[in-house]
């Protein structure tokens, strides 16, 4: 083998060498964004109480016919919240009003409901649904009184108006983003609640 053929063997290694590096550097870099945009997405949880309960006396009442068609009209107005994939997962209190208020909804979007263990411990919820369900969206059926403290929990509002024994239609909407402030909004639905006078 003369100077110039090995002079040419070793060009053409060098240049397969530098073209492995830059494919795999490619790969690398490829790879870190990918994970980097998919881990600061923004996850949606929203979070509403139960639909109307009966008026029999029991511990854990049922809905009522008003609680059945409210829980219907939740499923209506979150069934497409997400335009291509609706709600991903439901949180429900471990009432029956609670598990009966998400099934429509859990129909509709072949969502799975998982009933919260202790809703006291709404620390240990908003780290689950984060972990699980980071940048998804989440609906939370729970106590009324359990709403305020999961939203403060997820840094949202801290200023809820009361909910009323009889006011059935809020629903917040806690956006978290991976960067910035946390928003909280609140629309209703159904049948709107009309104080006592």
């Amino acid at each position: 083998m003369t100077d110039t053929d090995a002079l040419q063997k070793s060009r053409r290694k060098r240049r397969r060498q530098r073209r492995v590096v830059t494919v795999l550097g490619f790969l690398v870099i490829s790879t870190g964004l990918a994970w980097f945009f998919e881990s600061q997405a923004t996850t949606t949880v929203i979070v509403t109480r139960y639909a109307d309960r009966s008026s029999n006396v029991g511990n854990d009442p049922a809905l009522s016919a008003a609680g059945e068609r409210r829980a219907r009209e939740l499923a209506r107005v979150l069934g497409d919240v997400d335009v291509i994939a609706g709600v991903d997962a439901i949180f429900v209190a471990p009432t029956k009003s609670s598990i009966e208020t998400s099934v429509p909804l859990a129909r509709l979007n072949d969502a799975p409901v998982h009933t919260i263990k202790d809703p006291d411990d709404v620390e240990s919820l908003v780290l689950r649904i984060l972990d699980e369900y980071k940048g998804k969206i989440v609906l939370v059926i729970t106590e009324a009184r359990d709403i305020q403290p999961l939203i403060a929990e997820m840094h949202g509002s801290k200023k809820l108006p009361d909910i009323e024994d009889a006011e059935y239609d809020n629903i917040y909407i806690v956006s978290i983003p991976w960067f910035g402030k946390v928003k909280t909004l609140r629309i209703r639905y159904g049948l709107a609640y009309a104080p006592q006078a």
